[in-house]
């Protein structure tokens, strides 16, 4: 399992590249584990790829219809579940809403930055965090299931801005 330790949402980089290897990356995998990215999950995951924001599901449909693809509710949320199982999205559960994958085609536990201000979500590595989670739950004799990491706060144009 690789992580990176690079927040990618709030550093300046190639967005045009990042979509593309990142649709490439859902193709290579589908092929791969004999899965099928349809028309409509790939439209899905070409809308949150669009920037580093959080989408919820109806803003994804207005999304879609504002582009004349007609959709319904279920197809949305379908390709969501489809993303997200599969690695490609994950759900910000603060937000109740979903973001790409900044890493797809690997394995991985995210933790999530969220801005505050100007709503950027940068994925960034939850490896330390969620040992030292697992410590704490550990020593209070808790077993632990799930753990989802998320942090509000500002991205560092957000804090520039207001400084």
């Amino acid at each position: 399992m690789t992580e990176h330790s690079d927040p990618l949402g709030f550093t300046h980089h190639d967005h045009a590249h990042c979509r593309e290897s990142a649709l490439q990356a859902a193709e290579d995998t589908c092929a791969r584990e004999g899965l099928s990215l349809t028309k409509q999950r790939r439209r899905v995951l070409e809308l949150l790829l669009r920037k580093h924001k959080a989408m919820g599901a109806y803003e994804l449909l207005d999304a879609m219809r504002d582009d004349g693809q007609p959709a319904q509710p279920p197809t949305v949320y379908r390709a969501l579940d489809f993303l997200v199982s599969n690695g490609f999205a994950h759900k910000i559960e603060r937000l109740n809403a979903f973001v790409a994958c900044a890493h797809p085609g690997e394995r991985h536990k995210p933790a999530f930055l969220l801005c505050s201000a100007c709503g950027l979500v940068a994925e960034m590595r939850s490896q330390g965090i969620g040992e030292a989670v697992k410590a704490a739950a550990e020593e209070l004799d808790f077993a632990l299931e799930r753990m989802v990491v998320e942090a509000e706060g500002l991205c560092p144009q957000c804090r520039g801005a207001a400084a």
